[in-house]
């Protein structure tokens, strides 16, 4: 019996060392790498606005991983500064952000401004869930609206209707066949926003192989309903492109979109 005991508590001690090793694997951060401007790229603007990348549920280290080191094997960004969310709000970071070139902010769990690093202006690539969430908590933000413009918003297979049929096209009509409560909540925040500055919102979307309406996890038409939210808007400059035979998960791995991405924030016209 004893022995067995033994047996039992090593195994668990084991698993639960395990799953701290893989949960602190998923948090660690993409490590960063400086720019150097002696490799500066001719067709890339070099700006110092800052870019936050927000994950989607679940998400970890993997989401922007890729991202972040194509960015910067490439000179086009660099990682300055990491952002952890404890589920108790619990906030603490690595890093720092003072004006650096073409920054990246990473963000692990939810959206957070920290007004400590004086980001008046910043662009915001989000993936899923994390734009549905940081949508909802700028809008309800009045203190945020104030003391951060948004400049670019790069929005990756983004839900922000969750009631409709994947089967649906879009239509402004669609507002009022929505069943979704915090659609309608999000619909007259935005209405109330006094936006009195330009911003650019880009939607891009997939399509898994062999469909047309969704990316196999969000449906094109809950991602669409957007288009609702900003008509009240005419200083909002709105581009939608879907990707074909893109899933959810590539929408922020495949190297055709990190460029276009890159291009999108960082790109000379």
């Amino acid at each position: 019996m004893k022995k067995s005991l033994k047996i039992a508590g090593i195994s668990i001690g084991s698993l639960v060392l395990l799953a701290f090793g893989i949960q602190g694997f998923l948090l660690r951060g993409t490590p960063g790498q400086p720019l150097s401007p002696q490799n500066y790229q001719d067709k890339i603007e070099y700006s110092s606005v800052p870019t936050l990348l927000i994950p989607g549920w679940g998400g970890s280290t993997v989401t922007y991983n890729k991202m972040i080191k194509y960015y910067q094997q490439k000179n086009i960004a660099q990682k300055v500064l990491m952002i952890w969310v404890a589920p108790n709000r619990r906030i603490w970071t690595e890093g720092d952000f003072h004006g650096q070139k073409n920054a990246l902010i990473q963000v692990l769990f939810a959206w957070n401004y920290n007004g400590t690093y004086h980001m008046q202006k910043i662009n915001v690539v989000a993936h899923s869930y994390g734009g549905t969430e940081f949508i909802h908590a700028y809008m309800g933000s009045k203190y945020l609206q104030d003391h951060m413009r948004l400049n670019k918003v790069v929005f990756l297979g983004v839900p922000v209707e969750e009631s409709l049929s994947d089967q649906l096209k879009y239509r402004y009509h669609l507002v009022n066949k929505s069943t979704d409560k915090n659609f309608h909540q999000l619909f007259l925040e935005m209405k109330n926003w006094q936006l009195n500055y330009p911003v650019e919102i880009y939607n891009l979307m997939g399509s898994e192989e062999g469909s047309k309406t969704t990316d196999g996890v969000v449906p094109h038409i809950q991602s669409e309903m957007l288009k609702s939210l900003i008509k009240a808007h005419p200083s909002i400059r709105y581009h939608q492109k879907v990707y074909p035979k893109t899933t959810h998960f590539q929408l922020h791995h495949r190297t055709k979109i990190l460029n276009n991405i890159a291009n999108i924030l960082w790109g000379r016209n």
